[in-house]
């Protein structure tokens, strides 16, 4: 899997709301079509591009595909976004210590009236 694979295949709002179906478990094709209201076929086409990126695995159950979230990427994701998220936490950490320094003593006084 390439990061460029990963990274296309979330792009897509389509295969983003197939990734959360599957982080609550894994579901047949049919759950999956159904519950996003797309065609089978257009379906079909988001679970490859998903499979070709490694996000989700697929086992035949009988007559079914049952699809799977495959966590491995996911967890690379995550390790690539720690240094963005801890930009944000350093710039709301600033921002709620200048709210701090700007609000007023008393909070129960209320505010002046114009």
């Amino acid at each position: 899997m390439s990061d460029s694979a990963l990274w296309t295949a979330l792009a897509d709002p389509h295969r983003r709301a197939i990734v959360a179906l599957l982080l609550e478990r894994p579901r047949p094709v049919g759950e999956i079509v159904e519950a996003c209201g797309l065609s089978q076929p257009s379906t079909s086409k988001h679970l490859k591009v998903l499979r070709e990126a490694g996000l989700v695995r697929v086992r035949q159950d009988a007559q079914r595909r049952v699809y799977a979230l495959d966590p491995a990427p996911i967890a690379d994701l995550d390790v690539w976004l720690a240094p963005y998220r801890e930009l944000w936490n350093r710039s709301l950490d600033k921002l709620a210590r200048r709210l701090d320094e700007t609000a007023p003593d008393d909070p129960e006084e209320p505010a002046p009236k114009d």
